[in-house]
C-alpha cells in the first residue's frame, strides 16, 4: 500500500524537477538575448569610442604642440589625447606593418600628431568633419592635416542601426518562442494531474480550492527557474567579460543588468501561473472520458 503512494509522489516530484529546469533552459536563452540587446548601445559606444583621429602638425616647438595639446584635450568630443613624437610614431609603423625600415631610409619621415579618441556622439562623418574643419581653421599653418577611417565611420553607424533592428526582430522571435515553450512545459506537466483534479472534483473540492495550491505551486517553480536562470546567466556574463575583455569588457551596465533580472523573475512566475491556470481550468471543464 505504500508503494501505490509513492509512486505518484515521485513521479509528481521528477515531472515538477523537470519543469523548473525545462522553464530555468528557456529563461536562460532569453536572458543571453536580453543581454545582449540592453547592452548592446554600450557595445556599440566602446566600438565608436576605438576609432583614433590624428592632427598632423607643421610645428616643431614643444610649447605651441603642448598648447595645440591642451586645447584639444579640453574639448568635449575628445579622450585619450596624446602627442606622438617622430620615435613613438616610427615605433607604432613599425609594430603595426611588422617590419623596420632601417636597411631602406636613414631618415624618419614620419610627421609628428597629436592623436585622440573621439567619444562615441562624435563618430559620425558630420560631426568629425566639422572638428577637422574647426581644428583647420583654429591653428591655421600649425596642423598639416587631419586624419581618420573615414570609410569606417561612415559605414559604421548604419551597422550598428541594422545590427539593432536584426536584434530587435531576433527577441521578438525568441520572446515569442520563449511563451510557447514554457507554456508547452507546463502543459505537460498539468498532463500528468489530469485525473488529480478531476478526481477532486468528483469528490466536491471546489475549483479555487483544487486550483489555489497548483497555483502557488506553478509561481514558486516560475520563481526557482527564474533564480537558476539568472545564476547561470550572472556567471557567463561575468566569465565572457573576463575572457573576451574587448568585446563584453564594456558590456556591464549594472541598473539594466537588474532590470532584465527582474524581467526574467516576472516573467517566468506570470507565465507559469497562467499556463497553470488555463491547464487546471481546462480539465476541471473537460469530462472524464476526454481525459484518456
Amino acid at each position: 500500500m505504500a508503494k501505490t503512494i509513492d509512486i505518484p509522489k515521485r513521479k509528481k516530484k521528477t515531472n515538477s524537477v523537470l519543469s523548473i529546469v525545462g522553464i530555468a533552459i528557456v529563461l536562460l536563452l532569453m536572458g543571453v538575448m536580453g543581454w545582449f540587446f540592453i547592452n548592446l548601445k554600450e557595445t556599440a559606444n566602446s566600438l565608436k569610442e576605438k576609432v583614433e583621429v590624428a592632427v598632423y602638425l607643421n610645428v616643431a616647438n614643444k610649447d605651441t604642440i603642448a598648447q595645440i595639446q591642451q586645447y584639444i584635450a579640453t574639448q568635449p568630443y575628445a579622450k585619450n589625447v596624446q602627442y606622438i613624437d617622430k620615435a613613438k610614431a616610427k615605433a607604432i609603423w613599425n609594430k603595426e606593418n611588422n617590419e623596420q625600415w632601417e636597411q631602406i631610409l636613414d631618415d624618419n619621415p614620419l610627421p609628428e600628431s597629436i592623436n585622440f579618441y573621439a567619444k562615441a556622439g562624435y563618430v559620425n562623418t558630420d560631426s568629425l568633419t566639422i572638428i577637422s574643419n574647426n581644428l583647420m581653421q583654429h591653428f591655421g599653418n600649425l596642423v598639416s592635416s587631419i586624419d581618420y577611417p573615414q570609410t569606417l565611420v561612415g559605414s559604421m553607424n548604419d551597422k550598428v542601426n541594422k545590427l539593432g533592428l536584426i536584434f530587435l526582430v531576433i527577441a521578438i522571435g525568441l520572446g515569442i518562442i520563449v511563451v510557447i515553450s514554457i507554456d508547452n512545459t507546463i502543459k505537460l506537466t498539468m498532463y500528468s494531474n489530469r485525473f488529480t483534479i478531476k478526481t477532486m472534483q468528483m469528490v466536491g473540492a471546489t475549483r479555487k480550492f483544487i486550483a489555489r495550491p497548483m497555483n502557488l505551486r506553478a509561481i514558486l517553480n516560475g520563481l526557482i527557474s527564474a533564480v537558476i536562470a539568472i545564476a547561470v546567466l550572472f556567471i557567463l556574463t561575468r566569465w565572457a567579460m573576463v575572457r573576451v575583455p574587448d568585446l563584453f569588457g564594456s558590456m556591464h551596465n549594472p541598473i539594466m543588468d537588474y532590470l532584465l533580472y527582474l524581467c526574467m523573475i516576472v516573467f517566468g512566475m506570470l507565465i507559469s501561473w497562467i499556463s497553470t491556470y488555463r491547464s487546471v481550468n481546462k480539465y476541471l471543464k473537460s469530462r472524464l472520458d476526454d481525459l484518456y
